[in-house]
C-alpha cells in the first residue's frame, strides 16, 4: 500500500465529530491528501489522535506512513503513542538540575531514547528506594538541557508499578546514584486496550 492508501486507511478510523483545538477535522486531512500534501495530512492525523481514544492500529498506520515518507521523529512519535494505548499515558512536568549539580552534561534527547530510573515511591524491605525505569519523551522540543523544565511523557518498563501515581505526585529522576531532576505528575490514564 502506498502512503496515500495508508493515510486514507488511518483517516477512516477517526470518528465523525473529532476535531483538534483549532477545529481541524478529518475532512481537512482528505483535502490535503487530494492535493498530495502527505506530510501535512500525517501531521493533522497525529493531532487528531489527541481528540479521541485512538486504537493501536491507528498509530501503526501513521507509523507506516511516516516510515514511507522518511520522517524519523514522526515514526518514533507514532510508535510511542501506540505503546501508550497498550500501557497507559503518564505526563509530567520535569525540571532537570543545573549542569554542575547533576551527572549529565548534554541535553536529554527528546524522542524517547533515554531510559532513566525513577523514584516513584516504592521501597525495598530495608526502606531504601526501589527505582523503576521509564523512557522519557520531551513534548514540544527535540531535547531538554540541564537546568531546563518541560512537559514530558513517560513510558514505564513495568507499567503496573506506575498505576498508583496521580496528578500532583512528585517523582525523582536518576541516571546515576545522583539525582538528575524532579517531576510533578500532570496526568495518568490507564491503558486503552
Amino acid at each position: 500500500m502506498d502512503v496515500v492508501g495508508i493515510l486514507e486507511a488511518a483517516s477512516l478510523l477517526v470518528p465523525e465529530g473529532v476535531a483538534t483545538d483549532n477545529d481541524i477535522t478529518v475532512s481537512d486531512v482528505w483535502d490535503y491528501l487530494a492535493h498530495d500534501e502527505w506530510e501535512v495530512a500525517l501531521d493533522l492525523l497525529q493531532e487528531l489522535g489527541d481528540g479521541w481514544t485512538a486504537p493501536t492500529g491507528f498509530w501503526e498506520q501513521l507509523e507506516r506512513a511516516a516510515v514511507t515518507l522518511g520522517l524519523e521523529r514522526s515514526r518514533e512519535w507514532c510508535r510511542w503513542r501506540g505503546a501508550e494505548t497498550r500501557v497507559g499515558v503518564i505526563r509530567a512536568d520535569l525540571v532537570l538540575l543545573p549542569a554542575g549539580e547533576m551527572f549529565r552534561r548534554t541535553p536529554i534527547p527528546g524522542a524517547g531514547v533515554l531510559r532513566p530510573m525513577w523514584d516513584i515511591g516504592h521501597r525495598r524491605e530495608d526502606g531504601a528506594s526501589h527505582l523503576d525505569i521509564a523512557r522519557v519523551w520531551v513534548e514540544f522540543a527535540p531535547d531538554l538541557a540541564s537546568g531546563a523544565r518541560a512537559p514530558v511523557r513517560l513510558l514505564p518498563l513495568t507499567p503496573a508499578r506506575w498505576r498508583r501515581l496521580a496528578p500532583g505526585d512528585r517523582i525523582t529522576l536518576y541516571e546515576t546514584a545522583v539525582v538528575g531532576g524532579t517531576a510533578s505528575i500532570l496526568e495518568v490514564h490507564p491503558p486503552e486496550v
